[in-house]
């Protein structure tokens, strides 16, 4: 009878030790872990330490997530991404996430930047690749040749807009998406509302560049395509303050400060200063919002070849078919900016 007893009680403490084995295993593996819902970025050529340190804040015990991520192969198998992380999630489910590769893709989104170099900080500031290679890659002479780009085009290609695409997009991928879609914008039916006014899909771009710059009003826009396509048809100067503004931080700096173009600005030697050459300049001053190129496709037609800030409807304009009504809506206008002393 004490022998049964003693066997028993063996098979018990056995049973007791192995479940307590299992169990501990089993919390390892299945117990919750991750303490709050986050997005964690697994950066290119990461090794195991590198997602340790990524990971640790967000865990309750870093420990089994080691455990169970080196039982699951997990340091030979690392994905580069932006993974989305729940509360509450287990080391197996977040292991079999992170070496899946099945990463949350991101909203990419830009706007209105005038140079090469401020849309390659704005990308970089939302994905893995850095601002100078993102730079170099836009810069590339051999894709903007094969393409029909020049330095001076090469903004246009970007149509302002939200992309979705992975955190890890390399700088040669984010582009390669960025001419597909430039493409697909430039659909048959604009190419030919294009041609029927005689410009290329650089022309329009370029129009509505400036379009852009004379006016944030998106129900200004197509009045004010319609009055530059006027001069630009007539072969007149496009007279257009925003390219001269342009010309001079090509000359003094992006960062400089400009709110009033001078007479003596007026002469300055650039291929971008439309009042001293006739036609269009080399490329787009500054990025096109959509709005601005619709407006040059589907411009207002009138008789306009002035516009003048409109001092009692800030943000606008007064428009005039004449030289003679011009003059008198610029001096109503220079005369208020002197009393804002905005002298430059």
């Amino acid at each position: 009878m004490n022998k049964k007893k003693l066997i028993l009680g063996i098979i018990i403490a056995i049973a007791i030790i192995g479940g307590s084995i299992a169990y501990t295993f089993y919390s390892k593996i299945f117990s919750a872990n991750v303490n709050k819902d986050t997005v964690i970025n697994i950066s290119t050529n990461s090794n195991f330490e590198t997602v340790l340190n990524e990971v640790s804040p967000f865990l309750n015990n870093i420990n089994s997530f080691e455990w169970v991520a080196k039982k699951k192969n997990y340091p030979n198998t690392i994905k580069a991404g932006k993974y989305r992380l729940k509360k509450g999630i287990n080391n197996n489910d977040l292991v079999n996430l992170l070496r899946s590769g099945k990463q949350t893709p991101i909203k990419l989104s830009f706007n209105n930047q005038d140079t090469l170099e401020k849309l390659a900080g704005r990308i970089a500031s939302q994905i893995e690749p850095d601002s100078i290679s993102i730079l170099n890659t836009l810069k590339d002479e051999a894709f903007l040749n094969h393409n029909n780009f020049t330095l001076e085009t090469a903004l246009g290609m970007y149509i302002p807009n939200s992309y979705e695409v992975y955190w890890n997009t390399s700088a040669k991928k984010f582009r390669a998406k960025m001419l597909k879609e430039y493409k697909k914008f430039w659909s048959t039916k604009r190419i030919l509302k294009a041609q029927k006014q005689g410009l290329s899909v650089n022309d329009v771009i370029t129009i509505a560049s400036i379009v852009q710059k004379e006016t944030a009003s998106t129900s200004e826009r197509p009045r004010v395509a319609g009055l530059y396509l006027n001069r630009y048809k007539n072969k007149w100067p496009l007279q257009a303050d925003p390219t001269i503004i342009f010309a001079l931080k090509q000359k003094l700096g992006q960062d400089t400060v400009i709110k009033r173009v001078l007479l003596k600005d007026l002469d300055i030697d650039s291929k971008y200063n439309t009042y001293k050459n006739i036609g269009l300049p080399p490329g787009p001053i500054s990025m096109p919002d959509i709005s601005s190129i619709k407006a040059v496709l589907n411009p207002e037609k009138h008789d306009y070849y002035y516009m003048c800030a409109d001092i009692n409807n800030f943000g606008k304009h007064v428009f005039a078919k004449t030289l003679a009504q011009h003059n008198r809506n610029a001096v109503k206008y220079q005369r208020w900016i002197s009393q804002q002393g905005v002298n430059r």
